[in-house]
C-alpha cells in the first residue's frame, strides 16, 4: 500500500454487522481512482481482475483449459499481464489523481501484451532458455513503475538499487563485492529465471497467499468485520475502557483470518475508532490502539500475513511449524497492549461502555455462527487436513453458501460485485509490492554477495552474538522502514538469519521469527508507520504523534524477539520445559512494563512519574529469560512494587490528586 494516505478512507456504509449492513471497504482515493462501484474504470478492473483469478484457479487446482494445463510459466505470465494491467487502471500516478490517462491505459496494454506474448513462449522459456532482452526491459521498467506507485519512491529506490547491483557488484569493496553480471544476462536473471520473476516472489503471489487475498475480500463482504466487534463488544465492552478493548479483540480476530494490515484497520477501524474517541481516549491515541491490534492480527493464527509463507518456504518446514510457534508471541503481544490501555483508562477514569449499548453474547453468537464455524474450518484445515494454501479457497466457498442464511448477507449481484472489485484491489496492490521484489532476490542470488555478507556480519561483530543480533536489529528496523518488511526478511533471511545460526547456534525458527518481527515494526515506526497513518487518517489525529503512541502501545513487539531468540520454547521450539518458569516471569513483566508506560500498575493503582522508568526498566529485566535478569529485574521490580504500594496507601488517606492525560 502506498505511503501517502487518503484524508477521507472510511468505509462508506461500514457498520455494525447488527444493523444489518455490508461492509464495503473502499480503498483511499490516493491509493486507487476506481470512482463509484459502476464507473467504467471500476467495470473494467473488475473484468480483467476477475480474469485474472479465474486463471489463478484454474491453475492451482488443476483445471485443464482447452483439454491442457496450465505449464507454470504460462499462468505466471498470464497472472503478471492481468494484474500488471489492472494496477495501471487502479493505481494512480500522483497523488490526487483521479481520472486514468492515456498513457496508464498505454502501460496497461503493453503490460498485458508483453506478458501475453511471454505466456505463449513459456515452454521454450523453460526448456531452451527462451528470452527477449528488449521486451525485457520494457517489463522491468514496468514493474519499477508499480513499485513507485504501491510501495512509495523509498520502496522504488530500494528496488532500484539492489536491482541494479550486478551491473556494478566487482567495483564494491570487501564483504560487499560480488560477480558482476553484463546488462543483457541481468535482465534475462531478472525477468525469465527462477532467481527472478519466475521464481518464489510470483509464486507468493500467484498461488500461495492468493487465496488468502480472496477470502479476506469475502470475510469483508459477509460483515465478518461488524459480527468481530459485536463479539469483542459481549466479551469486553462492560469493562473500564471497554470501546479500546473491543478494537483489539475484533482487530485480533479479523486480522488473524484476513491476514491484512490495511484490510483490518478500514475494515474495524472505522467502526471502532469512533467509538474508541467517544469513550474518552484521545484521537492520536484511539488512530495507534486500532494501529497496533490491526498489525497484530497479521501476526495472529492462523492466517497470519504473506511473510509466514515466504518464512516456511525459507525454513524448509510446513505453514503448521510456522503458524503453532506465532500462538505464544501473539498472545503476549496482545496482552501487553490490553494491560495499557487498561492501565490507561483506569488512570484517567475512562468507564466501560453503557448497558444498553451492550449486545447479548448468545444474540451475537446465534447470528454470527458462520464466522465462527469457518475459524474452526481454517484451522482444521490448515494443521489437520494440511491443506496448505489451498484451505482458503475451501473455506471461501463455506463462507459463501453460509452467507445466503441470512438475508441480510446474500450475495446479490451488486453485492457479488463489490466483493469482486474489492478482491481485485487485495491482489492487485500486492502483486504491485511483490512482483518488483523478484529484482532484488534476483541480485542478491546470481551475485553471491549473501555469502559474503553473512561472513561479514559474523566479522563484524567479532564472533560475538550479542554484537551480531544488535546489528542485526539495526538492519531488520533500517530495511523495514526503507521499504517493505517482506523485502527486509528475503533480504535478511539470506543474510543475517545464517549469521545469528552459525554464531550462536540459535534455534532456526527462533531466528527467522526474530527477523520477521523487527522487520514488521515498519508499519507502526516513524517514518513509515503506513499502519499508523491510516488509523490517524481514519481518528483525525496527527500521523507522527500516532505513529509514535503506536511505539508506545507495542512496546512489547519491540523486545519479545529477543526473548524467543534464546528461549525458543517460547515459539515451541526445542525442549517446551523452560515455559512452567519463563512464561510466569514474562507475563508479570509484561504487566509491570505497561504500568510503568502508563502510570498505573495492576493491582496497585496509580505509579508515580518519577518511578513509572524505572517500574518500565526493572520489569524488563524480570521478564528476560535469562536467570542472572530475572533474579535481578525481580528484586528491583519488589523494590519499586512496594514504593507504589506504599504511595498508593498513603493516598488512600487524602483526597487523590486530579488525573492528568498522558
Amino acid at each position: 500500500m502506498s505511503n501517502h494516505m487518503s484524508n477521507n478512507p472510511v468505509p462508506a456504509g461500514a457498520a455494525s454487522s447488527g444493523a444489518g449492513t455490508v461492509e464495503q471497504v473502499v480503498v483511499p482515493s490516493e491509493v486507487t481512482r476506481l470512482g463509484d462501484l459502476f464507473s467504467w474504470q471500476s467495470i473494467a478492473f473488475v473484468v480483467i481482475s476477475t480474469i485474472g483469478l479465474l486463471a489463478g484457479l484454474a491453475y492451482v487446482f488443476g483445471v485443464p483449459i482447452g483439454g491442457e494445463r496450465m505449464l507454470e510459466g504460462q499462468y505466471y505470465w498470464l497472472f503478471i499481464g492481468l494484474f500488471s494491467a489492472a494496477a495501471f487502471i487502479a493505481l494512480p500516478s500522483r497523488r490526487g489523481q483521479t481520472r486514468v490517462p492515456v498513457y496508464d491505459l498505454v502501460a496497461a496494454a503493453v503490460a498485458f501484451g508483453i506478458s501475453l506474448y511471454f505466456a505463449a513462449n513459456a515452454w521454450d522459456m523453460a526448456q531452451a532458455g527462451w528470452t527477449n532482452i528488449p521486451l525485457g526491459g520494457v517489463i522491468v521498467l514496468l514493474m519499477l513503475e508499480l513499485a513507485r506507485r504501491s510501495g512509495g519512491t523509498p520502496f522504488l529506490l530500494v528496488v532500484v538499487l539492489l536491482g541494479a547491483y550486478p551491473l556494478v557488484a566487482d567495483h564494491f569493496p570487501g564483504l560487499f563485492m560480488g560477480i558482476p553480471y553484463e546488462y543483457d544476462r541481468v535482465i534475462e536473471m531478472h525477468v525469465f529465471r527462477a532467481e527472478g520473476m519466475m521464481g518464489i516472489t510470483t509464486k507468493i503471489v500467484a498461488e500461495i497467499i492468493l487465496g488468502f487475498l480472496v477470502f479476506a475480500g469475502v470475510l469483508v463482504a459477509t460483515g465478518a468485520g461488524g459480527f468481530f466487534i459485536d463479539l469483542a463488544n459481549a466479551g469486553f465492552g462492560r469493562y473500564r475502557g471497554g470501546s479500546a478493548k473491543v478494537s483489539i479483540v475484533a482487530s485480533g480476530f479479523f486480522g488473524s483470518l484476513s491476514g491484512s494490515i490495511f484490510s483490518n484497520i478500514a475494515g474495524t477501524g472505522s467502526i471502532i475508532i469512533p467509538m474508541i474517541k467517544k469513550a474518552g481516549y484521545p484521537a492520536h491515541y484511539a488512530g495507534a490502539i486500532e494501529a497496533c491490534a490491526s498489525t497484530g492480527g497479521v501476526l495472529m493464527p492462523p492466517v497470519m500475513g504473506a511473510i509466514a509463507f515466504v518464512m516456511a518456504i525459507t525454513i524448509g518446514v510446513d505453514y503448521a511449524t510456522v503458524m503453532l510457534a506465532a500462538i505464544i508471541p501473539s498472545l503476549l503481544y496482545y496482552f501487553g497492549l490490553m494491560l495499557q490501555v487498561d492501565a490507561y483508562a483506569a488512570r484517567v477514569g475512562i468507564k466501560g461502555m453503557e448497558r444498553h449499548l451492550i449486545p447479548r453474547g448468545r444474540d451475537v453468537i446465534k447470528r454470527g455462527w458462520p464466522y465462527l464455524s469457518v475459524l474452526v474450518f481454517l484451522i482444521w484445515g490448515l494443521l489437520y487436513m494440511r491443506w496448505e494454501y489451498y484451505t482458503p479457497w475451501y473455506a471461501c466457498l463455506l463462507m459463501v453458501a453460509l452467507s445466503f442464511l441470512r438475508r441480510e448477507t446474500w450475495m446479490t449481484p451488486v453485492r457479488l460485485f463489490s466483493t469482486m472489485r474489492q478482491i481485485g484491489v487485495l491482489i492487485t496492490q500486492t502483486t504491485a509490492i511483490i512482483l518488483p521484489i523478484a529484482f532484488v532476490v534476483s541480485a542478491l542470488t546470481i551475485t553471491g554477495v549473501t555469502g559474503s555478507l553473512t561472513s561479514g556480519l559474523i566479522g563484524l561483530g567479532g564472533g560475538n552474538i550479542y554484537l551480531i543480533i544488535f546489528f542485526g536489529v539495526l538492519a531488520c528496523i533500517v530495511m523495514g522502514m526503507a521499504g517493505l518488511a517482506i523485502v527486509a526478511y528475503i533480504f535478511l533471511a539470506v543474510t543475517l538469519a545464517p549469521a545469528i545460526i552459525s554464531a550462536g547456534g540459535l534455534n532456526t525458527v527462533a531466528v527467522h521469527f526474530f527477523i520477521v518481527y523487527y522487520a514488521m515494526l515498519s508499519v507502526i515506526t516513524p517514518p513509515v508507520a503506513t499502519a499508523a497513518f491510516l488509523a490517524a487518517t481514519i481518528a483525525g489525529a496527527n500521523p507522527m504523534r500516532t505513529s509514535f503512541m503506536a511505539m508506545r502501545l507495542g512496546v512489547v513487539i519491540y523486545f519479545l524477539p529477543l526473548f524467543f531468540l534464546f528461549q525458543p520454547a517460547l515459539v515451541l521450539q526445542g525442549d517446551l520445559t523452560p515455559l512452567i518458569w519463563v512464561l510466569p516471569s514474562i507475563i508479570v513483566g509484561i504487566i509491570l512494563i505497561s504500568g510503568g508506560f502508563e502510570g498505573y500498575l495492576l493491582g496497585f493503582g496509580l505509579v508515580k512519574p518519577w518511578l513509572r522508568p524505572p517500574l518500565a526498566i526493572a520489569g524488563f529485566a524480570f521478564s528476560f529469560p535469562g536467570p542472572t535478569t530475572t533474579l535481578a529485574g525481580g528484586v528491583a521490580s519488589l523494590a519499586v512494587v512496594a514504593l507504589v504500594w506504599r504511595d498508593n496507601r498513603t493516598a488512600q488517606a487524602a483526597p487523590a490528586p486530579g488525573d492528568s492525560r498522558a
